[in-house]
C-alpha cells in the first residue's frame, strides 16, 4: 500500500494544485498517475491510475455522465479535472455507484507534480520541505510561538512543542491527543500514525529542558510524507531550540527586572515614589482601584520560573486584570479591580485561586496565601504584605490543602494584624533587643533572610554580602535570641517580629 498513491496524501500535500473530493470514496488509492490534456488522449489501459486532465470538462450533464463512464472504462480508478466540482449531482451519484474517484483541481500540473513527488521523487519531497525550512528560519521570528507559525506556514502542515504531558505551542492545526499518546519519546525520530491523523517528531537538543520533541502532522499523511517531514524536523530543530534559550533568557531577565520592580514598591510601604510608580506603570501594572493579593511558595525545592509560567497561564483563565512576579523562591501577585467587587464576587475570585492553586499542586509542591481585598498603592502593599505572612501558615497547614487566606485565619489573623500595633511592637522590640548591638546588622541580615523565604543565596544577593557572611549572621543571630530556625513557627513569630520593628 505505501508504494501506491493515496488521496489521503494528496489531499495532505501542500502543493497539491487545490485538488478536491467530489465524489467516490474517500480512502482511494491508485497505481499511478497519467497526465493528458483530455480524456480522448487517455491510453486505453488506465491500469488502476489516476487520470489528470488538464483541458476544460464538458458543460451538458449527459456529456459528464459519459465522460465519467469512458475513464473508468479504460480502467481508471480516478479522474482529476478542472471545474469538477460543478458537476451535476447525477454525475456524482454514478461516481459514487462506480467506486470511482471524481476530483475538482484548480491548477491540474501543480497536482501532477505533487503525485510524482509522492510517487516517484520522494527525494524532491524532502528537498522541497528543506528547502521552506531553510527559508524560515532566516525569518526574524518574535518568539517561539512566531517561529512556529511561520514553519507551519512554509511547510503546509501543523508543528507542535511537546512533550510526554502534552503539547507545549502548536501552530496550523491541533495535534490530536490520540497521535499525541502513540509518539515514542525515546527515539531521536519517531513516525506515528494513529486513525487519520500520522506526526513526525524529532528530540530537542536544548540543553535548559530536557524531554521536549518538535512534531509536524497533520492527516492522511503517508509514509513518504512522514519520512520526509522527519528530515525537514530535524532541520528545524536547531532554530526551534535555539530559540527557546533565547526566550528563556529573555522571560529569566523580564523575570528578574519584574520582581526587582515589586520589591522597590513594597519597600515603600504605600509612599508615593514617582520612579517606582513610572516603573509600575510600564509593566502595565495599576497601583490604583481595589486589589487581592496572593503569595505562592514551594513547600520544597522548586523552580520560581516554571512556576511563574504555569500562574501567568493560569491567571489568563480568571476574568480580571491580574499580574504575577517571581518574587524569592515563589510567586507573588494580584488581582486588580477598577471598582470595589462585591463580597459574592470576592468570594468567587478567591475560588478561582484556589482552583489554580490546586491545579499547581499537580506538578508543584507548593503553598498558596491570599491576602484582604484593599484599596490604592497603600492597600496593595498591604494585601501582599498579608499574603507574605500567611503564605507561611499555609505551608503548614495540610488540613486546608495548603491554601489559606486571611480573612479566613481567625485568631492568626489577629496575630498577623498585631504587627502593628502597640502591644505587639514594644513585645517585637524586647524579643530582637540582642540584634540591636553595633549597627544593627544581624537584624537586617534576619529581615532580608526571613523575607527571602529562608534562603541565604537569595538573600546574599538582596544585600550585596557574600554567602557565608549570610550564613555566619543568621547562625549568630539564633545564638542570640536562643532559638531553633527549624521550626517554621519561630520563623513566622520571627518573621512577625521583624516586620513590626522594620
Amino acid at each position: 500500500m505505501s508504494d501506491r498513491l493515496q488521496l489521503g496524501a494528496l489531499l495532505a500535500h501542500p502543493d497539491n494544485g487545490g485538488v478536491r473530493l467530489v465524489a467516490g470514496p474517500a480512502d482511494a488509492n491508485w497505481a499511478g498517475v497519467v497526465v493528458e490534456t483530455n480524456e480522448a488522449a487517455l491510453p486505453e489501459d488506465g491500469a488502476g491510475r489516476l487520470a489528470v486532465v488538464t483541458g476544460a470538462p464538458p458543460t451538458r450533464p449527459w456529456q459528464q455522465d459519459a465522460l465519467v463512464r469512458r475513464t473508468r472504462d479504460r480502467g481508471f480508478l480516478a479522474l482529476a479535472i478542472p471545474e469538477a466540482d460543478g458537476f451535476g449531482t447525477g454525475t456524482r451519484a454514478l461516481a459514487d455507484r462506480l467506486g470511482f474517484s471524481l476530483l475538482h483541481v484548480d491548477r491540474p500540473m501543480l497536482l501532477a507534480k505533487a503525485c510524482w513527488q509522492l510517487v516517484e521523487a520522494r527525494d524532491s519531497l524532502t528537498l522541497g520541505y528543506v528547502r521552506k525550512v531553510a527559508q524560515s528560519i532566516e525569518y526574524h521570528a518574535e518568539g517561539l510561538a512566531d517561529l512556529l507559525r511561520h514553519l507551519s506556514t512554509s511547510i503546509g502542515h501543523g508543528i507542535a512543542l511537546i512533550d510526554s504531558e502534552g503539547v507545549l505551542l502548536e501552530a496550523g492545526g491541533r495535534l490530536p491527543s490520540e497521535v499525541h499518546a502513540a509518539i515514542d519519546f525515546g527515539p531521536w525520530v519517531d513516525l506515528t500514525q494513529a486513525g487519520q491523523g500520522a506526526a513526525a517528531s524529532v528530540r530537542v537538543d536544548s540543553p535548559s529542558r530536557e524531554g521536549l520533541r518538535v512534531a509536524f502532522f497533520g492527516d492522511g499523511l503517508d509514509d513518504r510524507q512522514l519520512s520526509a517531514l522527519a528530515v525537514a524536523a530535524e532541520v528545524a530543530m536547531p532554530a526551534v531550540a535555539a530559540r527557546i534559550l533565547i526566550d528563556e533568557v529573555a522571560e529569566v531577565s523580564d523575570a528578574s527586572v519584574s520582581s526587582g520592580v515589586l520589591r522597590d514598591f513594597v519597600d515603600l510601604r504605600g509612599r508615593p515614589d514617582p520612579d517606582v510608580e513610572r516603573r509600575m506603570l510600564e509593566r502595565g501594572w495599576r497601583t490604583t482601584g481595589y486589589h487581592l493579593a496572593f503569595r505562592i511558595v514551594g513547600r520544597s525545592r522548586v523552580d520560581a520560573l516554571q512556576l511563574l509560567r504555569f500562574v501567568t497561564g493560569a491567571l489568563g483563565r480568571i476574568a480580571v486584570d491580574s499580574h504575577a512576579t517571581t518574587s524569592g523562591r515563589g510567586v507573588s501577585g494580584w488581582l486588580t479591580f477598577a471598582e470595589p467587587p462585591e463580597p459574592p464576587q470576592v468570594e468567587r475570585y478567591i475560588a478561582a485561586l484556589r482552583d489554580l492553586h490546586v491545579e499547581a499542586r499537580r506538578s508543584f509542591n507548593v503553598a498558596t496565601a491570599v491576602g484582604s481585598l484593599a484599596s490604592g498603592s497603600a492597600g496593595l502593599t498591604s494585601s501582599l504584605g498579608e499574603a507574605s505572612d500567611a503564605v507561611r501558615i499555609a505551608a503548614n497547614r495540610s488540613t486546608t490543602g495548603w491554601f489559606v487566606r486571611v480573612d479566613g485565619l481567625g485568631l492568626e489573623q489577629l496575630l498577623l494584624a498585631w504587627t502593628g500595633n502597640d502591644t505587639f511592637v514594644p513585645a517585637a522590640r524586647s524579643l530582637l533587643a540582642p540584634l540591636q548591638t553595633g549597627n544593627g546588622e544581624l537584624l537586617t541580615t534576619l529581615s532580608a533572610y526571613l523575607d527571602h523565604e529562608s534562603a541565604v543565596a537569595p538573600t546574599a544577593a538582596a544585600l550585596g554580602l557574600h554567602r557565608n557572611t549570610v550564613a555566619t549572621r543568621i547562625t549568630r543571630a539564633q545564638e542570640l535570641l536562643g532559638v531553633d530556625m527549624a521550626d517554621p513557627e519561630v520563623r513566622l513569630a520571627l518573621h512577625l517580629a521583624c516586620r513590626a520593628v522594620r
